[in-house]
């Protein structure tokens, strides 16, 4: 028998250039910036480059729920890569790609259309004769910059990453730098 316990989640958009972090760094933007609501940390990471999800708790045991491995929730990120992506490449970030610390698993992977997220400050580089492309990316392991690295490796580099879901969570509606509080059930026992 399961009891069922309300936790609280802030549902945050984080901008590109915040740190996962309250704690201050000299000349970065973090959490603190963002949000103040006290005793509330980070479930995962998201790093200073990348943009978009990001879920804090209040709860220890949620938040392992959402940040371990072991629970298998999908992440689901937006990539812009360079270069126009081949059907070759999306094939191979299926099927999992070597890395130096391992294959990764199968991720779901799409080309994307005609995306518009918000204008990113400092904007991503650009080069004259090489196009770029999206990619719709889930993976349900976290390696350090996991997708970064396996666009890398099948050939396309990673220029913008957006993550758009962990779980059941997204962040349709939210605008950057903004935030939305939620109360989860989660059975526990």
């Amino acid at each position: 028998m399961f009891n069922l316990i309300m936790f609280n989640l802030i549902i945050f958009n984080k901008p590109y250039g915040v740190i996962s972090q309250f704690s201050p760094k000299p000349g970065k933007k973090s959490l603190a910036d963002y949000i103040e609501t006290p005793k509330f940390y980070p479930a995962g990471r998201l790093d200073q480059d990348s943009e978009g999800l990001l879920l804090l708790t209040n709860d220890g045991k949620l938040q392992a729920r959402i940040a371990e491995p072991k629970f298998k929730l999908p992440k689901t990120y937006w990539s812009q890569v360079e270069g126009d992506i081949s059907q070759h490449a999306i094939d191979q970030l299926k099927r999992g790609v070597d890395l130096k610390d391992g294959k990764t698993k199968p991720a779901r992977v799409n080309k994307l259309d005609d995306m518009s997220l918000p204008a990113r400050q400092p904007p991503i580089r650009q080069r004259k004769n090489i196009p770029t492309s999206w990619i719709e990316l889930t993976i349900q392991e976290g390696k350090n910059r996991q997708v970064r690295r396996m666009t890398a490796a099948v050939g396309f580099p990673t220029l913008r990453l957006y993550r758009t879901q962990i779980g059941p969570w997204h962040i349709t509606g939210i605008e950057p730098g903004k935030f939305t509080v939620a109360n989860v059930n989660l059975p526990v026992g």
